[in-house]
């Protein structure tokens, strides 16, 4: 039997700010009907662009009420730009807390307000901030939970195994057929966790192919050439279109079929890199270079 805080108790037996906003300023709809989950969040702005109202419809257990609930009520007067940094675990704290078999429940909150967020800008024809972007690549249809989802619930709270994930986002609790693909992305983001905060030791100048290529691999034919071709498409292509943005890729290394590459400029503190090295860098290395490339960031 899982136990609820007061807070839970509260805002499921007397949910705030239960309905449909008339007309919005923005919309999110999120989940699905007919795999038990789903939530619909809309919201009003006044002239200073804050939020007066915010509504919710959802169709779930108690736990989706009242993480629902209390929502509405945190964003309540604060800007897009203030609503925007409540996270799933602000909501679960705001709650005194929820089982670990119920984080998904403030997770699909989380993602109702950004999807009400990216609506409102798309009904004003203005680009949607960085922040509010994320790849959209399904991993469980069964409850329309995206692949950024299942790796933010990973990066953040440190899951590590499928359970966790389906407990935290609820993909993999249907049909199971994701299982696979999740066990993947548990492996990748614990494989760049280990990564992060490794740093190239200072000093001189050692030859490229000692500076970027795993030492295993120096004799294998054509491991040169591969980073070649890598410098060159972040030094030119790869790398025009991020300095446009104000940002830039450096290479690291190259080991087993993987990029290690650091971002610098206004690429390294977006929120949206991982849908830039994914969803463009490490797609342009697949087309033009390897198509069993991987790209891993490096942070320091």
């Amino acid at each position: 039997m899982w136990k609820y805080s007061e807070e839970v108790y509260e805002h499921f037996m007397n949910p705030r700010n239960v309905g449909d906003v008339e007309e919005p300023d923005g919309v999110g709809e999120v989940g699905s009907m007919a795999c038990g989950d789903a939530l619909r969040l809309s919201f009003k702005l006044d002239e200073e662009d804050r939020i007066t109202e915010a509504k919710f419809r959802t169709f779930g257990c108690g736990s989706a009420i009242a993480s629902s609930s209390i929502l509405t009520e945190m964003i309540l007067g604060k800007t897009l730009e203030e609503a925007a940094q409540v996270t799933n675990e602000d909501i679960a704290r705001e709650l005194g807390g929820l089982p670990r078999e119920k984080m998904h429940c403030s997770v699909m909150g989380r993602e109702a307000l950004e999807a009400a967020m990216i609506d409102h800008y798309k009904r004003l024809g203005r680009g949607v901030p960085c922040n509010l972007l994320t790849q959209g690549i399904m991993v469980c249809h069964c409850y329309s939970v995206t692949r950024d989802t299942v790796r933010n619930a990973i990066m953040q709270n440190k899951l590590k195994s499928v359970e966790d994930v389906t407990n935290f986002t609820k993909a993999g609790g249907g049909c199971g057929d994701c299982h696979h693909d999740l066990k993947h992305l548990l492996d990748e983001c614990w494989e760049k966790m280990e990564q992060e905060g490794e740093e190239e030791p200072a000093g001189t100048p050692v030859p490229l192919e000692a500076s970027f290529v795993d030492t295993s691999d120096k004799e294998q034919q054509g491991q040169q050439e591969i980073v070649r071709q890598i410098t060159e498409l972040f030094a030119n292509d790869i790398g025009v279109a991020l300095r446009n943005d104000g940002g830039d890729i450096e290479l690291v290394r190259f080991r087993d079929n993987k990029v290690f590459v650091r971002l610098t400029g206004n690429c390294a503190a977006c929120l949206a890199s991982e849908a830039t090295l994914k969803g463009y860098v490490e797609e342009q290395l697949r087309e033009h270079v390897r198509a069993d490339l991987e790209v891993i960031e490096v942070k320091t």
